[in-house]
């Protein structure tokens, strides 16, 4: 019995679509901006908008690069004092102290 109650339940929701007729088709517009298609191997197509948020974006991060690497220097070189080079490898290894005093060095 539970198989014709099914049977009726299809019928009945295939009448009612076929009562409602066609219905119209809903085309989406992906976020109404331009839409470029893509090409197959060739460079995407930048629009003017897009080029001048990029360069506006890469010069805001190397201006906080720089800016940082001029007023902060011991976040990158390091947070320790400089060695003394005096006590340096040219008091340990002769080899040396001969190649920089030929250069002019020593």
């Amino acid at each position: 019995m539970s198989s014709l109650g099914r049977t009726v339940g299809v019928f009945r929701s295939g009448m009612r679509l076929l009562r409602r007729g066609p219905q119209k088709i809903v085309v989406r517009k992906a976020g109404g901006g331009p839409h470029i298609e893509p090409q197959y191997r060739q460079f995407p197509q930048i629009t003017k908008n897009q080029l001048f948020q990029a360069e506006l974006l890469s010069s805001a991060m190397w201006f906080w690069i720089l800016w940082h690497f001029w007023h902060e220097p011991d976040a990158v070189f390091g947070h320790f004092p400089w060695p003394d080079t005096s006590q340096d490898a040219l008091t340990c290894d002769p080899v040396l102290r001969l190649f920089l005093s030929v250069l002019g060095y020593c």
